[in-house]
């Protein structure tokens, strides 16, 4: 199946990955194409028709054993609660035939497109078409919608999908920003940014009785693989600005650590602080928080977490980025 498919399908293919998907979708805004149809199809791998399905299968798979072993793949079932409940559509979630059946059916739709001559990019069930104008997508969106509908019985989540500029849209995490020289970059998406401050707020919550060396290991190992993927983001200044709200995070984990005055007389004359604000700051009443900025920022600098393992997500870019 896969020589056969589009040049414009990347998910779940050999050789093909995200950052090839949203470098080509960058290529279409530079060339002009600069208004996107955002398709999300609804439930996709739980409302795909296997009769549909297996009808473009046996296109090319002619021994029936296979097909029907395919098919009871589709058919096996799943376990709610201890129940196994019949599945009637719909391919296993997890399952490693899925992503190559979800290709196979949505083939079709490529096919269509490039019969059309539009410019697009797919990732799995992710599908986004470059236009020149506003109208042109909503031609598109209205066309494409019919053809889901009516060729393979699918739905368009209409919440989800829209016809706006492509740096107004999310697409495999990222999205794009016209610079002023008229350049297109590729950026972190508002939703992948929020993402991330959601679950460094995890690892940080101050009511969690954690230690800041077990903080700093758990966000090493999670930021590694976070950047490993969103590196290809082109605007370093996200990065720097996530540094320093993460920091004043695990600033605020320790203030809540020095409960007493007497600890935090201590800690901060330890850190260099001039008595006369040691004394200011420890007897403060204000909130961990607000505690985490000024001169606890001052003394508990980038030097500081460096000294205590903690790799900045500047450095891991930098780092990243040299190697590729």
């Amino acid at each position: 199946f896969d020589p056969q498919f589009s040049e414009a399908s990347f998910g779940f293919r050999p050789g093909r990955r995200a950052h090839d998907a949203v470098r080509k979708a960058r290529q279409y805004v530079e060339e002009g194409y600069e208004w996107a149809v955002d398709l999300d199809i609804e439930k996709f791998f739980d409302r795909v028709n296997h009769d549909i399905l297996m009808a473009r299968v046996a296109r090319k798979v002619k021994d029936k054993r296979v097909l029907t072993l395919i098919r009871r793949y589709l058919q096996a079932g799943v376990m709610i609660n201890g129940v196994v409940m019949e599945t009637t559509e719909g391919t296993p979630q997890g399952g490693p035939l899925s992503p190559l059946l979800a290709n196979i059916l949505l083939d079709e739709l490529d096919k269509e497109l490039e019969k059309r001559g539009h410019k697009f990019v797919r990732y799995a069930d992710d599908c986004n078409i470059y236009v020149k104008s506003k109208r042109a997508g909503e031609r598109v969106m209205e066309s494409i919608r019919k053809f889901l509908r009516e060729r393979l019985k699918l739905k368009i989540n209409e919440q989800k999908s829209a016809v706006d500029r492509p740096w107004k849209l999310k697409f495999l995490g990222f999205s794009m920003h016209k610079a002023k020289e008229g350049r297109i970059l590729i950026r972190l998406a508002p939703q992948t940014i929020e993402r991330l401050k959601t679950k460094i707020r995890e690892i940080t919550a101050r009511n969690k009785p954690v230690s800041i060396t077990e903080r700093i290991e758990r966000l090493n190992t999670y930021l590694g693989g976070w950047m490993g993927y969103f590196a290809l983001a082109e605007t370093p200044s996200v990065f720097k600005d996530l540094d320093g709200w993460m920091r004043r995070r695990l600033r605020m984990c320790l203030w809540k650590q020095w409960k007493r005055v007497r600890t935090r007389y201590r800690e901060l004359l330890a850190l260099g602080l001039p008595e006369r604000v040691v004394h200011e700051f420890a007897n403060a009443r204000k909130g961990p928080w607000r505690m985490a900025h000024g001169p606890m920022n001052r003394a508990l600098g980038n030097a500081y977490w460096q000294s205590q393992g903690l790799t900045s997500l500047i450095e891991r870019y930098q780092t990243l980025r040299q190697a590729w």
